[in-house]
């Protein structure tokens, strides 16, 4: 299940790519499928080990092409271990909220970012996040939990402060809203709940079926209720002058900022 929509964030064969706090992968599985050279890390030690088995098994399928590579890495968000200009692209998804010097983690990114490059940002969105706050404090009061809940004008502008420029904005997952809520509501951990498990199964089932039905009623929710928002930016050839005015689109900034 991807958040970044690769549709509007072009990746080419050849790109080397950096997928930060890369969690189980499903980000860098899909670069490496098209193509790019891939370093995905992150922080927990047995995520990364897991990653780097299916890195292999991809290989030994024939799922990457030829000539991509993919490496799977343990490292610190705050203390990039590459030099200045060493990605073409940068994603970081669902991971900013979990850490309280973001600045410090944009600087970083930012910095190891070729000029021109592209960077793709994602977070829980401020709406259905505010949601499970209020139902459940199990659900962020956790260690390694969510910290904050941005909304989508703060984000934006946190990015361009960082001295990169918005191009794109987007909400994803509507329909993993309603079962984050009843998880919240019935108890996180509380999988056996009746209402819980059915809604997971519809979700595994729109994951691996893609059936139309599902299909066309994200698309229709996405805008309301989706989980996740997500900003495309780019880092300036040239040294930026200052913050850019002006929206990125109508899914973020003035716009969505009392909304989103």
């Amino acid at each position: 299940m991807l958040t970044v929509d690769f549709s509007r964030f072009p990746l080419a064969a050849g790109d080397r790519v950096l997928d930060l706090g890369c969690g189980a992968g499903r980000h860098a599985f899909e670069c490496y499928r098209r193509g790019a050279h891939v370093v995905a890390l992150d922080r927990n030690t047995e995520e990364i080990r897991e990653v780097a088995t299916w890195f292999a098994a991809m290989k030994e399928a024939g799922e990457a092409p030829a000539g991509a590579t993919a490496t799977a890495m343990e490292g610190d968000a705050l203390a990039l271990p590459f030099p200045d200009d060493s990605f073409d692209v940068v994603i970081i998804s669902e991971v900013m909220e979990h850490i309280p010097d973001d600045k410090g983690v944009l600087a970083e990114m930012v910095r190891v970012l070729r000029p021109g490059g592209r960077i793709a940002v994602t977070v829980p969105r401020y709406g259905p996040e505010k949601v499970c706050w209020a139902l459940s404090d199990a659900y962020h009061e956790v260690e390694g939990g969510h910290i904050r809940i941005y909304r989508a004008g703060e984000l934006v502008r946190r990015i361009r402060e960082a001295g990169l420029r918005p191009y794109g904005s987007h909400h994803a997952h509507g329909l993993h809203s309603p079962y984050w809520w009843l998880k919240c509501a019935f108890g996180v951990d509380n999988d056996k709940a009746l209402p819980v498990r059915a809604y997971h199964k519809l979700l595994v089932w729109d994951i691996m079926k893609k059936p139309l039905l599902t299909r066309v009623a994200e698309r229709a929710l996405d805008p309301l209720i989706g989980k996740s928002f997500v900003v495309y930016a780019t880092k300036p050839r040239l040294p930026d002058t200052g913050p850019v005015d002006g929206p990125v689109d109508a899914a973020s900034d003035g716009t969505a900022e009392g909304r989103a």
